[in-house]
């Protein structure tokens, strides 16, 4: 289990506080969760499933892998997909 450093990051960024995340979550994208469950996600305790992991990135105008993977797992796809246009 690992923080989500760049998530509570933006999160700080735009002076959101957790409940105005879900809040924006619930009235912008229809997506209704607890502060609770969001910062937990937060903390790394619970993954998000994939339409909130995509309200979140669009949320914060990011992609979804710059949020939810670090960048040791962003290069190792990179590198396996490199891999594969070149076999």
């Amino acid at each position: 289990m690992k923080k989500r450093t760049v998530l509570i990051a933006l999160r700080k960024e735009q002076g959101w506080s957790q409940k105005t995340v879900a809040e924006k979550l619930r009235d912008e994208y229809g997506i209704s969760i607890t502060v609770s469950y969001y910062g937990m996600i937060e903390q790394g305790v619970r993954t998000p499933k994939l339409d909130l992991a995509l309200a979140i990135a669009k949320l914060f105008k990011r992609e979804p892998a710059e949020i939810f993977f670090e960048q040791s797992h962003n290069k190792m796809l990179c590198n396996s997909i490199e891999d594969q246009q070149s076999a």
